[in-house]
């Protein structure tokens, strides 16, 4: 079968389908990376892959770099982490979804320096309902506002945080070394993307923390904005997993969160990769 890509959504996202992800010709991969920038999610059709071709595979879009949270990796495959959000038992499901930071919009990495340019996502075990990830195009977001209204958020910066106040539930905690490793960042509110140039809103709800200069309620006041605009429905896609999808997304221009909402005892587990990118400017 023949490499086919398909637009998923008006928003953002293309099916790719017709592709084996452990034997990808130089003509395949130039597709892939061309479309990854025309519509900043992939989805591969694909079966579930072993850790070591996973990461092979991941090399089309940059260089896989290590997670901060070392208790994540897997052993024998450091790029890889396992992230199993599986609800084993009736008492780790929360009554409040909005308690587990992964229903919060955010985008991977933004509280380092050098934030993660793509991650890669790929389904191992799925629940039978529920479970979604949905995605908003910041780049949309910002291209949707009025001229006048865009002004205000130039050349704004902000500081990014392992974790903040603004945050609906907490994050997981770091060990000494991994607090050093994290200190406070600050990154322009409105990013230019290094390979396309257009300008996105680059804003973590889990990480962004205040505005440099601003006082706080007036911080709070424009990111609540920002917020509200992003997150809107006509900027957005809900992905519904199959096992072996591989969903390749671009962090510059997307935010993400998960649907929460899946039966206890149904296995939720998938295996990550994230793509060092440049400091945002």
């Amino acid at each position: 079968m023949a490499l086919e890509i398909k637009r998923l959504s008006d928003a953002l996202g293309a099916e790719v389908t017709g592709l084996d992800p452990t034997d990808v010709s130089p003509d395949e991969g130039a597709r892939l990376s061309d479309a990854f920038l025309e519509y900043h999610l992939l989805c591969i059709r694909s079966v579930p892959l072993n850790a070591s071709d996973f990461v092979r595979f991941s090399r089309i879009f940059g260089e896989p770099k290590l997670h901060v949270l070392k208790r994540n990796r897997l052993a024998d495959v450091p790029e890889v982490t396992l992230m199993d959000s599986t609800y084993h038992t009736p008492a780790d499901k929360p009554n409040d979804l909005a308690q587990d930071r992964r229903s919060a919009w955010h985008t991977d990495d933004s509280y380092l320096e050098v934030p993660a340019k793509a991650t890669l996502l790929q389904g191992i075990s799925v629940p039978e309902s529920g479970g979604q990830t949905r995605f908003c195009n910041t780049r949309l977001a910002l291209s949707a506002l009025p001229e006048s209204e865009a002004e205000q958020f130039s050349g704004l910066k902000v500081v990014h945080g392992y974790d903040t106040q603004r945050a609906p539930a907490r994050a997981k905690k770091r060990t000494q070394d991994e607090q050093e490793q994290t200190p406070e960042v600050v990154h322009p509110l409105i990013r230019t993307h290094e390979d396309t140039g257009a300008g996105a809103f680059f804003f973590n709800p889990n990480r962004t923390d205040r505005v440099v200069g601003m006082e706080r309620r007036e911080s709070d006041r424009l990111l609540d904005r920002v917020y509200e605009q992003i997150t809107q429905n006509r900027f957005r896609y809900d992905h519904e997993w199959r096992a072996g999808d591989i969903l390749v997304w671009d962090n510059r221009c997307l935010v993400h969160s998960v649907n929460m909402d899946f039966s206890v005892g149904q296995q939720r587990i998938h295996h990550r990769i994230l793509i060092s990118g440049d400091r945002p400017q």
